[in-house]
């Protein structure tokens, strides 16, 4: 058995907590996050603390970092402003138009725009969804949990979808390889989902069926 290095996170500083948190739980999916102020103004904003929770009701999550003042990002104003947004999930094709929507620009300053990406309206609420996106995910703002001052878990009940015709199939099935989705990495790490595999679920009958036949060839070794 390899060694451990043990870490007491009563012990560590907030930063020191977060490097080991995003270096270890990967890869993290990406939200291309889509909201609008009180005047319809669009934002958009990556975020990799992120994730599906719940299919019924169907539920999004979000970790939405505040400013170093502890004030609320564009992202987490607008949502609790209007009470919805859109995730959008980031691909491979408009990875580089992600990272530009990253740089903190001003709240006047249309990301998508700067991205040259394509706003386009709901269809049940009002932030946009990104036409480049290959899947978009209407929300409605279900709970919001404050975790101490620096950061909002918002979780959203997805309203409709919006997916890449030619990645769904009747049956409801996505290609993964056709979503291509980007995931986060430690510090400035990304990945890539093209390489996947299946590795199906055992019943009860098929571990037992496979324990006997390592058993066997634990005998006869």
């Amino acid at each position: 058995m390899t060694d451990k290095t043990s870490f007491d996170f009563t012990r560590l500083s907030e930063r020191e907590k977060y490097k080991l948190l995003i270096g270890t739980v990967v890869p993290r999916p990406i939200a291309l996050v889509t909201t609008v102020d009180q005047e319809g103004r669009a934002n958009a904003a990556p975020i990799s603390f992120f994730n599906c929770l719940s299919a019924e009701p169907a539920v999004l999550a979000l970790g939405v970092e505040n400013h170093d003042d502890l004030s609320f990002k564009d992202t987490a104003r607008n949502i609790r402003a209007t009470g919805v947004f859109t995730i959008n999930i980031v691909s491979r094709a408009i990875l580089e138009a992600m990272n530009v929507c990253a740089v903190p620009f001003a709240p006047d300053v249309d990301e998508l725009k700067e991205a040259g990406l394509t706003a386009l309206p709901g269809s049940m609420i009002r932030a946009p969804y990104i036409a480049q996106s290959p899947a978009a995910f209407e929300c409605r703002s279900y709970l919001t949990l404050g975790i101490g001052n620096s950061r909002e878990i918002i979780l959203g009940e997805v309203l409709a979808a919006h997916i890449r015709s030619d990645i769904v199939n009747p049956r409801l099935h996505v290609d993964p390889a056709g979503l291509d989705a980007i995931g986060r990495m430690g510090g400035h790490g990304y990945s890539l989902t093209s390489e996947t595999f299946d590795l199906p679920t055992m019943s009860i009958e098929q571990w037992e069926e496979r324990k006997r036949a390592m058993e066997l060839r634990t005998q006869h070794a």
